[in-house]
Order: structure tokens, then sequence, then C-alpha cells
């Protein structure tokens, strides 16, 4: 049968729709090429450099390397922080530009860094960029992609994270061999230059055009990304939801959008607190106490790697189909499953051998049900969840929130294998898996398939007045299939 010239129109856009966002969705490339690379640099920068001093002072060896490790989430705070109010003022597409630029000299410090210090300062650079990708990424692509395929759309920015920490995981066993963590962390500057060259050829988001006086563009960039009946309708409900708005900070605090920043702030500090990025930063540190070497290590992480991609991917094919809260509930339940069962294996005597393979499988399992669950949800809830005039803002905090959590685990993960073991780390983990389900049951909502207008519009009709413990959220913004 043959196709119709609206079906043809409306597989163009689509087509249009899906390069836009994989373009943008490179920016969780630099976010997740940040977080993989330096598990395996970390094995031996400590033989380059005496990382039992820091700017001239004596300090514990763990600390240091924490420090090393967390400066990015240091530099990603401040991106983050800044982020969402320069994605409102400069626009999404200017901001992405940046972005690349500031984590492409990153890399180039961290690459050519002639001591510790200096590193630490290109770590914090990379962190920057990283910070403004993680919020104007999710944020650019919910506003470019259509409803019906926000979901997936969105999620693949999740995907694109977990394929940056498996290509540096892999550009690490590349160069483990010689120990050549320059190379590692010097060829975040390839991405960072693909992202930059790319977005110089695409559209700003039409939301932001409109609601910045710019109906003009945002109509012809709306003509090459929905269809044009489509067209008017979605620029009435912009226009509503505009009139409808002031856009300050303390409009995050109204009581309609109050349960909304609850969630938000909650998916955030959860999203880290249940432990992703300790195995994420520490895996081949983890892995090394089940008898592998460093290589091997390295090499082990790589399977995890593969299994975050290959479980993401899956996320990205069910989340517009199943919804965000069944992946999102079976993600943390089985975290907090494979969480006990990995606090037990290293609670036994001995881990080489079965134990070992068996330490690996549940991480590997925890790995998974986060890739299918809290990791791609969160990015998507928060880019679906608040109005349009405050959502940069809004996202902005949040992330904020999200980078200090992972501050937060990056630091203290050592310090908490020291003092309660892995075994009780990996417990307490757990327990704040379990907390997070509980947390989700209850307050999270179902946004599949309506238009960020119409999320808005049922969130202010339903919010006031209503005790989120007491109403079901999905039924508050549950659609029709």
């Amino acid at each position: 049968m043959a196709l119709s010239e609206t079906d043809t129109a409306s597989g163009n856009q689509n087509s249009f729709v899906y390069v836009v966002a994989g373009l943008a969705a490179l920016n969780g490339l630099l976010f997740g090429f940040d977080t993989g690379v330096i598990s395996g640099a970390m094995l031996y920068i400590k033989d380059t450099f005496d990382i039992t001093v820091l700017f001239g002072q004596s300090i514990h060896p763990s600390l240091v390397e924490g420090v090393i490790v967390s400066g990015a989430m240091v530099g990603a705070i401040v991106g983050a922080a800044l982020g969402g109010r320069l994605a409102d003022r400069l626009g999404r597409r200017r901001l992405i530009l940046i972005g690349a630029v500031v984590f492409f000299v990153g890399s180039l410090i961290m690459a050519i860094a002639p001591t510790t210090e200096v590193l630490i300062v290109g770590r914090i650079l990379d962190g920057v960029g990283v910070g403004f990708a993680s919020v104007v990424g999710p944020l650019y692509i919910s506003e470019i992609a259509p409803p019906k395929i926000r979901g997936s759309l969105v999620a693949l920015n999740q995907l694109t994270i977990t394929s940056g920490i498996l290509i540096a995981y892999i550009v690490n066993y590349a160069f483990s061999s010689g120990g050549e963590w320059r190379w590692m962390l010097g060829l975040g500057m390839v991405p960072a230059a693909i992202l930059f060259i790319g977005m110089l050829f695409m559209p700003e988001s039409p939301r932001w055009l409109y609601e910045h006086g710019d109906e003009e563009t945002a109509r012809d960039v709306l003509s090459r990304i929905r269809t044009e009946g489509q067209i008017d309708a979605e620029l009435r409900e912009i226009t509503e939801t505009i009139q409808s708005e002031t856009g300050g900070l303390r409009d995050l605090f109204q009581p309609w959008i109050v349960p909304m920043l609850v969630v938000g702030s909650g998916l955030a500090i959860f999203q880290q607190v249940t432990g992703i990025n300790a195995v994420m930063y520490y895996a081949p540190r983890i892995l090394e106490s089940t008898g592998f070497g460093d290589t091997n290590s390295i090499l082990a992480t790589v399977a995890i790697g593969v299994v975050n991609v290959i479980m993401t991917a899956v996320a990205v094919a069910l989340i517009d189909r199943t919804g965000r809260r069944p992946l999102l509930l079976t993600g943390l339940a089985g975290m907090t499953a494979t969480l006990g069962i990995a606090g037990l294996v290293y609670y036994l005597p001995g881990l080489s051998g079965g134990l070992g393979v068996l330490a690996t499988g549940s991480l590997m399992l925890y790995v998974a049900f986060f890739a299918i669950g809290l990791g791609p949800a969160f990015w998507l809830l928060i880019s679906e969840i608040y109005p349009m005039e405050v959502r940069g803002i809004a996202m902005g905090v949040v992330t904020v929130l999200n980078w200090a959590a992972n501050l937060l685990v990056s630091l203290t993960f050592l310090r908490l294998v020291d003092i309660i073991s892995e075994s009780g780390t990996f417990w307490l983990y757990g327990i704040l898996s379990l907390i997070a389900l509980v947390f989700c049951y209850r307050l999270v909502p179902e946004t599949k398939g309506r238009s960020l207008e119409e999320i808005e519009a049922d969130l202010r009709n339903t919010a006031i007045g209503t005790d989120p413990g007491e109403t079901d959220r999905t039924d508050a913004v549950q659609t029709d299939d």
C-alpha cells in the first residue's frame, strides 16, 4: 500500500527529529566518558604523581584519589547550578556548544597535566562541561521530541551515557598495558569536538524561540519536526503555558509545583546514593579484591559496561510502551536484591574462584537493574514534570542535587569500605535502594504519552491541596494509549 503525503511528511519529520535528538544525546556521551575513564586512569596516575601530597600538604592517598575522582563532580555542581539559568537565557543549543568547548579544554589540560593539582583543575573543567550537558541534553531533546516518542528519545540520552562509559572502559583497556593514562583522559576531546561541530547545524528549541518572541523561527523549526496540523496546536499550548507563568526561582515553590520539586529532588539524590557511581568510578578497584590484576579488572569492567548499554537499550525500547513507573519500580526492586547479594558475597571469606565470579555477576545484575529503571527514568522525568518557564531552572536545581549526591558517594566510598567493609557498604546502598523504591511507589507520577503542556495542566489541576501520600499519582497524569 502506498504511503500518503501525510505519512511521508511525518516520516521525514521523525527522521529529522531522530537526527537532532541523536546528536544532542552526545551530551550524554561526554557525561558517560568522563564517568568511566577515570576508573581505569586512576590505577596508573598514582604511578606518575605522588598522591600522598596535595598543594604541598601531606594527605592520605585514598583522600587524594577521592579528590581527583570527585573533581569532576565539583565542576558538575557548578555547571548544573549555572546550566539551568543559562539554558533559559542563552538558549539550549548555545549552551550545548559552550559545554562542548569547556569539556574539550578540560580534557586537553588533563592530558598534558604536569602535576596532580593541574590534573584536578582539568577534572573540574571537564565537570563543568558535564554539568552543562546533564541539564541541557535531556531538556533540549524533550522540547524537540513529539509526545509519542519523547520517552525513548530522552532515554536515548541515558543510552549515550552508558555508551560513553563503555567506550571509556574500552579505551582504558586499550591503553592499560602501557599505563598510558594521559591518552585515556585526552581522548575525551574527540566526542566534544564532534558534538560542537554537529550542533552548529542543529536548530534551537522551538519552545525556547517562541518564549523569547521569535515566532517565525519557531514555526520554521516546528515545520521540520511536526506535521502542518500539529504546529498551530502546539504553539497554542505553549502560549497558554507562557501566559500563566512568571518564571522566577521562587516560582519553584508554588504549591502546585512543590510536589514535583520533591519528586525530582528525591530521584536526583536516590539515583546517586544507591551506589551506581561508586561501582562506575571504582569498578577496577572493587574487582581487584576478587583476585583480578589491573588489566583483568579493567577487562571485567568492560563486561559491566556492555551490560549497562544493553539494558539501557532495552529501557529505551520499552519506556514509551510500558511507561516510566513500571521500569522504575522493577529496577529499584532488582537493585535492592542484587546489592543484598553482593554484600553477602563480600562478607564471605575468600573472594577468589567461584565467589569472585559471583561477586562480579551480582555487580553486573545491579548495573542492569539500574540501567533499566532509575538510570533513564530520572533524566526523563525531570525533563517532563516542570512547567516550561521554569523548566531549565528546575532541572538545574535537581541536577545540582544529583551531582552533590554523586560527589558525596565518590568521596565517601573508599572511607566507607575502610570503616564498614565492602559488604557493609553494599548493604547500606541496598537499604537506600529499598527506601527509594517506597518513595517512587508513593510519589512518582506516570507521564507516558502526554505532551509537556498536558502534563503541566494535569499537575496544576491535581496537585493543589493534594497529599501525594494519599493520592495515586499514576491516576493524576495517566493517559490512554
